[in-house]
């Protein structure tokens, strides 16, 4: 790896370049590819994130093909890399610039941050989780109900961590005014992808701060749509009951079979124990017999 002054000198050089074309950059595009699928550290990748986000803030509309590709195959697997809490923020803020200069990518950047959603390291949940809201409060209504569904039920897996942090940073997008709005002209396909989770982990969460934000969350959805809050409550107590059944049904056929393995080892034995005398005159008179 080069020294970093000469990173640091060479590269805005590049960047300067990239307001007229993005094509005008490979040396960036093949560097950023190769720190993203084959190296660990690439110095000043937070300082040339901090530059290009000057660069798309100017970009003239419509936004040309090379630059949405940079966005999908540069920034968007740039959220794959160990050390992204060093430049997250910078990343970030490149990310939603280009969906207030295009909203119709904001499909294709969700369902990527979806792709490339942590699933072991709880810091950087925390770190997707306020970049989704950022994405969340510039995104337009139609953009929304392309994403609603995917986006939620990983907002209710998240809402579902042992993690506090993780769980507390998903139930914050209930305060926010204008996630919340989105999620109420769209409560028939957010509730149904989020309840059941909110309302197991109301119940079984180790955190208080947790479990009292998910009540908030439930009141909430409650004076949204009484109706379907009701519906959607007979509907978990109703599949809880038949999961149940099912349970004590499976446990009923495997106590059956296990009572059967014993009958039939006992009545091997016994059969075993009958043969025995049998047996015994036989190696008697052989004995005698030699």
């Amino acid at each position: 790896m080069g020294a970093p002054g000469l990173l640091f000198v060479s590269q805005p050089l590049v960047f300067l370049n990239m307001t007229a074309s993005f094509q005008a950059s490979p040396t960036f595009f093949s560097s950023s590819c190769r720190f993203i699928y084959e190296l660990e550290h690439f110095n000043g990748v937070a300082e040339l994130l901090e530059i290009l986000g000057s660069i798309i803030n100017g970009f003239a509309l419509p936004l040309k093909t090379e630059h949405k590709q940079f966005l999908v195959r540069v920034l968007i697997p740039l959220h794959s890399v160990k050390s992204l809490s060093v430049f997250h923020a910078q990343l970030a803020y490149c990310v939603v610039q280009f969906l207030e200069k295009d909203a119709t990518l904001t499909e294709h950047v969700i369902r990527g941050l979806l792709k490339y959603w942590p699933k072991t390291c709880t810091q950087k949940e925390v770190m997707f989780l306020g970049e989704m809201e950022e994405i969340l409060d510039v995104i337009e209504p139609s953009q929304f109900v392309k994403i609603q569904e995917p986006l939620f039920k990983q907002v209710a897996r998240c809402v579902s961590s042992p993690h506090f942090q993780v769980a507390e940073r998903a139930l914050y997008f209930w305060n926010n005014e204008y996630i919340l709005s989105l999620i109420e002209d769209n409560c028939h396909t957010v509730l149904p992808a989020v309840f059941g989770t909110l309302y197991q982990v109301s119940k079984e969460h180790w955190n208080q701060t947790i479990v009292s934000l998910i009540y908030n969350v439930l009141k909430t959805f409650m004076e949204m749509n009484g109706k379907l809050f009701d519906e959607l409550t007979a509907s978990y107590k109703l599949e809880k009951q038949q999961e149940q059944q099912k349970a004590r049904e499976r446990q009923e056929l495997w106590q059956g079979l296990e009572e059967l393995r014993l009958r039939r080892l006992q009545g091997t034995q016994e059969a075993r124990d009958a043969s025995l005398p049998r047996l015994a005159p036989q190696v008697a008179t052989s004995g005698g017999q030699s």
